[in-house]
């Protein structure tokens, strides 16, 4: 065991355990059991981390600090290959705006870099967690900053998905084109439609999705890195805050930018709720396509069974044969939960005060997850749903062959009021209706 300590005191600490004593704190402090920190968050911080030491590391050449950041920037690498994840201990919900969490990724680059100039962990005099590995920055610039970054990786992973799943019901749409059957409304009989265009229409909407994804991210690329506490640099020097910038847009691939106002970032979260209501709108969509699929495919007998999605498990305990539409009932719940997290995000966002928001890591769990689940589900929906399901081209015609829908097209030669008469008089009976009709107008 090793000793670290604090204002607040001594503790103890394995002798392995690259966290340190605030990491310890923050861990028996919040000790909810929901959920670790999104690891999504801890590496897109580590990138800021490693962006800010080779930045000074540029800044120092020719000091005796200058290696200090050189094992910073290794131990960063180290971190974003994996090596430590378990070191990450905190829960995601935490008091503080994150200081937690911006801590213990601290400490744990600090003890990794004091390996690799060959100090042990705690050593603290060579490689100090907020002296050097936070040198310049605040929580309240990093947080935000690395929010930005894995909410922009996550948002291109999921357009991607959105355009594959664009692409597969448009095939769908071109191959069923010729497929008449019963359209809808309200539940309830409507006129003819293609599958096709029905698919057509699914297409449509995830395209607006695809869309609105990919503009987004213009919101977020302004960053408040080198604003320290409240969005004021005053505290960081002005030629490491744009160089930092820099590097880090080298680091990420992205296109960030140093935020004109960066008190703004530091304050307002309204960027997040705005992405939120975003993925909101595609889990809108998700859940409608999902649940027309179960429809169409309800039966095999006593529903609809228009369409025939692929069997992919047993669906009773007790009832042998039956095969349930478990991947749409997967998303559908899903999109319910992204809901939710949006109704979290908002009241979260909403209680910023002055300049800074001590709700943040509700902000940041419930994005990425809402994020990282739909780049899931929209994948899994595409591939074990959309491609492999089959219509089932004389139950559609069937169906429409049963129904008055037909009867529409009579209207301008006879009026609603006279066909909505033939209608009643015989019974709802398709084939006496058309006979009615016929005759009514030869």
């Amino acid at each position: 065991m090793r000793i670290e300590k604090d204002a607040l005191g001594a503790v103890e600490l394995p002798d392995d355990a690259l966290y340190g004593v605030q990491s310890l704190r923050a861990r028996d402090n919040f000790t909810l059991g929901y959920k670790k920190t999104n690891l999504r968050l801890i590496y897109a911080m580590v990138k800021v981390k490693k962006a800010a030491a080779l930045t000074y590391q540029k800044l120092e050449q020719g000091s005796s600090r200058e290696h200090i950041y050189g094992a910073i920037a290794v131990a960063c690498d180290r971190v974003l290959a994996g090596e430590v994840d378990a070191m990450f201990i905190l829960d995601a919900l935490q008091g503080g705006a994150g200081t937690s969490t911006n801590m213990n990724v601290n400490e744990v680059i600090a003890n990794l870099a004091l390996g690799i100039v060959g100090k042990s962990p705690g050593e603290y005099d060579t490689i100090h967690p907020l002296d050097d590995v936070n040198r310049g920055q605040s929580t309240n610039d990093v947080y935000p900053t690395a929010l930005r970054i894995a909410a922009i990786e996550l948002l291109r992973e999921l357009s991607e998905a959105c355009a594959k799943l664009q692409e597969a019901l448009q095939k769908k749409e071109n191959e069923w084109g010729d497929i008449k059957k019963l359209g809808r409304t309200e539940l309830m009989d409507a006129i003819p439609i293609t599958l096709g265009a029905e698919f057509g229409a699914y297409a449509q909407a995830i395209a607006r999705d695809r869309w609105r994804l990919y503009k987004i991210e213009e919101r977020l690329r302004q960053i408040n890195l080198g604003g320290a506490a409240v969005g004021i640099s005053n505290k960081t020097e002005r030629k490491y805050r744009f160089a930092a910038i820099e590097t880090l847009r080298e680091l990420t691939g992205i296109g960030l930018a140093a935020a004109e106002y960066p008190m703004d970032i530091t304050q307002n979260n309204d960027v997040f709720v705005e992405v939120s209501g975003l993925l909101k709108a595609l889990a809108v969509n998700m859940m409608k396509i999902a649940n027309d699929l179960r429809l169409m495919n309800s039966g095999p007998h006593g529903g609809l069974g228009e369409i025939r999605l692929a069997p992919l498990q047993a669906g009773s305990t007790i009832m042998p044969g039956k095969v349930n539409p478990v991947i749409p009932e997967m998303v559908i719940q899903t999109a319910i939960k992204v809901m939710a997290n949006d109704c979290a995000i908002t009241t979260a966002a909403a209680h910023g005060e002055f300049e800074l928001n001590a709700l943040s890591p509700l902000i940041a769990d419930a994005l990425l997850e809402s994020l990282s689940l739909l780049g899931r589900a929209v994948p899994i929906f595409r591939i074990k749903c959309v491609e492999p399901l089959v219509p089932d081209r004389e139950r559609c015609r069937a169906l429409l062959d049963a129904s008055y829908a037909f009867a529409m097209a009579y209207l301008p030669q006879l009026g609603y009021d006279a066909v909505s008469r033939i209608i009643t008089e015989n019974q709802g009976d398709p084939v006496r209706i058309r006979e009615a009709l016929d005759e009514r107008t030869r």
